[in-house]
């Protein structure tokens, strides 16, 4: 089966195997497979021609892979273009929601090599 371009696994359950497309997760899996009218444990290979064209309408009517990906880079570069924090945190490869960098986002910064210690010296004996 097929869904824009994107081949669905045949050996994974449909609710599963639809995720494979992009701007598809399990809860709008679920969403087309119940206005389908089809059960989520069906494979793929079980469906009819009906149901696999229904399926395939449903998913046209939500935005998805290509076009998805085209809206989200072109918002990402209005933001940079306006110069906004979200915009300079995304060019900089930074988290952009607020998220501490102290002790995460380590490998996307570059600070692999330091090790991270309590902040504190040790107290020297003597």
């Amino acid at each position: 089966m097929r869904i824009s371009g994107i081949t669905i696994p045949d050996s994974k359950r449909l609710e599963i195997g639809l995720t494979a497309v992009f701007g598809i997760g399990r809860v709008r899996a679920r969403k087309i497979l119940t206005e389908a009218k089809v059960d989520f444990g069906k494979k793929p290979t079980e469906l009819s021609s009906e149901e696999e064209s229904l399926i395939g309408k449903l998913v046209g009517a939500y935005q998805i892979e290509g076009e998805l990906r085209r809206t989200i880079s072109s918002n990402i570069k209005r933001l940079k273009d306006i110069k906004s924090y979200r915009g300079s945190r995304h060019s900089r490869l930074l988290p952009a929601r607020g998220q501490r960098t102290k002790t995460n986002s380590r490998t996307v910064r570059g600070n692999v090599r330091k090790t991270m210690t309590s902040g504190r010296r040790k107290v020297e004996k003597k």
